[in-house]
């Protein structure tokens, strides 16, 4: 049987290279049938790399079957994956984010769980000395999976060694890697065909906080105020989305990756009250600047209060 390879709910960049970037490493070096599948729609970062690398889309699933053989990367989350995943046939894990709990698999499986600020950078170690008979088109995207997980290592998460595995690659394909990003970001910004409800749910994911449960969505661009312009709706589709999602709030963080800081949208005192515990912040309206705020990970998770 094929093993689909994929990431979690709502792809971004990394949940839609990591799993094309693992695939072919199992179809070309391991010898084993291997397919990228998404969870979803990838955002407008990810769409930017497959036609700029000319890779074709992976095919869309809503769910696996019992006993498929799968590879689950840039999560381990339950919540983020497949709602059968726990009676698929999970082979590995591969991924940078905290350990959830909840996944069950038949056997004995390769996990693989490091600091570092990207799937495709443990990817890349993984492969050893095969990483340099990625084609480029998988090099390609394992640069992109790397600058947009970093913002272009102006995130706290970036390493040392996510610099080095980007600049090598960036070598390899002759781009400068400051326009390349440009690039990428400009496409990241570029939002304007989406409804709100899209916008919040993104690149968002849920958390729990002391019984209250938050969709916390984070928007990367380097024009804030095209989407700041719709505050206003978007607190109203906040509401909806959150009814149609049963949290009891979303936070929005619109992160300003060129001035590296997040501005919090403020639509009721729960907010408030979050953005005042949580980051010392002073809330007078209904937006709060936060400096420095620019990794949901590492910066805004770790530090949420009720």
């Amino acid at each position: 049987m094929t093993i689909q390879v994929f990431g979690h709910k709502s792809p971004d960049t990394d949940s839609t290279g990591s799993p094309i970037l693992w695939a072919w490493y199992l179809n070309e070096v391991k010898g084993e049938k291997a397919e990228a599948v998404l969870l979803g729609e990838p955002n407008t970062e990810a769409a930017f790399m497959l036609q700029r690398w000319d890779l074709p889309k992976p095919r869309i699933i809503a769910d696996v079957e019992t006993d498929a053989p799968v590879v689950i990367v840039d999560t381990n989350n339950p919540a983020e994956l497949p709602a059968n995943i726990n009676n698929a046939d999970i082979r590995a894990i591969i991924d940078h984010h905290k350990l959830v709990g909840g996944l069950e698999t038949k056997g004995p499986i390769d996990i693989t769980v490091r600091p570092l600020a990207c799937t495709a950078t443990i990817m890349f170690d993984l492969m050893g000395d095969d990483a340099a008979r990625m084609p480029d088109a998988v090099k390609g995207a394992a640069l992109t999976c790397i600058l947009s997980d970093t913002l272009e290592f102006r995130s706290p998460t970036t390493t040392a060694h996510d610099r080095e595995v980007a600049e090598k690659l960036a070598a390899d394909l002759g781009l400068d890697i400051s326009a390349y990003a440009a690039d990428m970001f400009a496409a990241k910004s570029d939002v304007s065909s989406f409804s709100d409800a899209e916008l919040i749910r993104m690149d968002s994911k849920e958390y729990e906080v002391d019984g209250t449960k938050f969709r916390v969505s984070v928007l990367e661009t380097t024009a804030p105020s095209v989407v700041l312009d719709r505050k206003d709706s978007l607190a109203q589709s906040m509401v909806k989305v959150a009814e149609e999602d049963g949290v009891d709030q979303v936070l929005l963080f619109v992160v300003d990756i060129l001035n590296e800081e997040a501005t919090l949208l403020v639509p009721n005192d729960l907010v408030k009250s979050v953005a005042e515990k949580s980051f010392g912040a002073s809330v007078d309206g209904d937006t709060v600047v936060l400096p420095g705020i620019m990794s949901r990970k590492k910066q805004i998770i770790p530090n949420l209060k009720v």
